[in-house]
């Protein structure tokens, strides 16, 4: 079949099963916009590369699927980086398809030229620079399995202009070109009787559940083994979702901001098993303290990551919901468990808020919209203060249902991720937790949410404040605040309107029900400018550099 290069894309993408793109066109991706106007699927333009990305992710983490966004070559490129390192950080299966000048022109310093392959490389886990459009199909293909085989992430197809528009005949690939990943580990045989042995033998077993999980499928295996062991399950803030967290046995999240119960659990275990988590910094605390007691068993399916910062018994080096379920099969069940009951006294020891709260808080506020909404809702948090509070606050049932950066703990991500969740379930409403300050990063997606009348219901926790920064600042500088109290003349309600959304502001509990109720019965986008105090902290915290169960509850102390 004769076809342009551009056409050839188009068609690629259609029969790896796209169902929606975002991206901006420009004069480098020019042809292969030309084409996009005969494709199957939709395309969402956006206002800012940076939010193509995002949305992309978004629609990643929320279907499973691979995220597709389209951007042109120089800044349009550039503009799409940090949302490529954000997918990469947290393992979000993406494909990202970039114009680049032309062949002749490349290394020239051309008009919008760009080094894509140079600086993308340590944020994408493969880059393609497209040098023939017969290259088109089988490198799009490639792509496709690359991003979503082994441990997922962003893919990188870079296509000049001369080669869009370029002819050529399409031939789809027959044989897969990069056989999808399989964890080769011939030892996980014998390691998975010691760490059966090892887990029948725990007096106090935890299970850490963290993103890969959720992004193997694995969370029906995962409940399984933790009820047939009666072990207490922690995720860490990518995992929230992996475990049900109305269930008796979840602890909540651990870290920096996780519950007490969880990093005491975790602290006092004798084994602890790691599943799909890379033990990050904000999840173990002072790495030399973490697991000081404990053995622990890592499932993880990239080999990188094991012995990388927690030194482990036992590698399990492969799919998580295979071992979860050997596991299960070979392990004794248990009727009951002390330690689970002392985890339990924990929760009581340590309750996170005052179920008779009245001020308008944001436990308060989180207590509210769980009651009301109920645990079938998908939210995409921003980064912040708020992040923390949501993570602790609402709770997450389900997996895909909690979006949210964790590695690099990007700005701004809330809105557009939340467009993409939507669009990924067919227009479905999706919850928007935003903090005033990220939010206005990518402040002007409130307008494609209005054009496409996407139902991204958002709740800004606006303290008027940088409110991490500012804690940070309270807790470490002896509260010497700088450039974090903007004194900010901006009425987010008005600028919501005047993009074409429904919004109100609201500043007591006893106003949040009726603003609910108008929020969730307007058609589109809605948007509900929640007034905080500024001094509100997130708490518990473990302060930098100290063990997790050092953390600080309830008063606030200087360190």
């Amino acid at each position: 079949m004769k076809m342009t290069g551009a056409q050839m894309a188009v068609e690629a993408l259609a029969l790896e099963g796209v169902r929606c793109v975002f991206g901006i066109p420009g004069g480098a991706v020019l042809p292969l916009y030309d084409a996009l106007r005969e494709a199957p699927f939709s395309h969402i333009l956006v206002r800012h590369e940076q939010a193509a990305a995002h949305a992309a992710d978004g629609y990643a983490r929320a279907s499973g699927e691979p995220g597709v966004c389209i951007c042109t070559s120089g800044p349009g490129f550039t503009n799409i980086l940090t949302g490529l390192a954000t997918a990469h950080f947290d393992s979000v299966p993406m494909v990202a398809i970039t114009g680049q000048v032309a062949t002749a022109l490349l290394g020239t310093d051309a008009f919008q030229e760009a080094d894509t392959f140079g600086d993308s490389l340590s944020h994408v886990k493969h880059c393609f620079l497209v040098r023939s459009p017969d290259d088109i199909p089988s490198v799009i293909r490639s792509a496709f399995e690359i991003a979503a085989s082994g441990r997922p992430g962003p893919v990188v197809v870079e296509l000049p202009v001369d080669i869009q528009r370029s002819g050529g005949e399409y031939i789809r690939p027959e044989r897969v070109l990069f056989a999808r990943h399989r964890a080769r580990n011939e030892e996980n045989g014998s390691r998975m009787a010691k760490a059966a042995r090892l887990l029948e033998t725990a007096e106090r077993p935890v299970i850490l559940a963290g993103g890969g999980v959720i992004a193997g499928g694995a969370a029906q295996q995962l409940l399984r083994l933790a009820e047939r062991l009666q072990s207490p399950v922690a995720t860490t803030l990518m995992g929230k979702g992996a475990f049900p967290e109305s269930h008796a046995l979840s602890l909540g999240m651990a870290g920096m901001h996780g519950t007490p119960a969880a990093n005491l659990a975790l602290s006092e275990a004798d084994v602890i098993l790691g599943v799909g988590t890379r033990f990050s910094d904000r999840t173990t605390g002072k790495a030399a303290e973490f697991a000081k007691n404990a053995a622990v068993i890592h499932i993880d399916i990239d080999d990188a990551e094991i012995d990388k910062i927690v030194r482990c018994a036992v590698p399990l080096v492969g799919e998580a919901g295979a071992i979860l379920a050997g596991l299960a099969e070979t392990l004794t069940e248990r009727e009951t468990s002390e330690w689970a009951a002392a985890t339990q006294k924990m929760k009581g020891d340590y309750p996170l808020a005052d179920p008779d709260e009245t001020d308008f808080l944001p436990s308060a506020i989180f207590g509210t919209l769980q009651q009301r909404l109920g645990n079938h809702w998908t939210a995409a948090v921003d980064v912040g203060q708020h992040q923390m509070w949501a993570a602790l606050f609402w709770k997450a049932h389900y997996p895909r249902t909690f979006l949210t950066t964790g590695g690099l703990g990007t700005m701004g991500y809330a809105l557009p991720a939340a467009m993409g969740a939507s669009l990924a379930h067919g227009k479905t409403p999706v919850l928007c937790f935003a903090g005033d300050g990220g939010f206005m990063m990518n402040v002007q997606e409130l307008e494609t949410c209005a054009r496409y009348q996407i139902p991204v219901k958002i709740f800004i926790l606006n303290n008027d404040s940088l409110g991490m920064v500012r804690q940070l600042q309270d807790f470490y500088c002896n509260g010497r605040y700088f450039a974090v109290n903007p004194s900010s003349t901006c009425h987010f309600p008005t600028i919501a309107r005047g993009f074409g959304v429904h919004a109100r502001t609201c500043s007591a509990l006893d106003e949040l029900d009726d603003a609910l109720d108008n929020l969730l019965h307007t058609p589109g986008p809605g948007l509900l400018d929640c007034r905080i105090p500024k001094e509100e902290l997130v708490l518990p915290m473990v302060p930098a550099g100290a063990a997790l169960k050092d953390f600080v509850y309830r008063v606030k102390e200087r360190v």
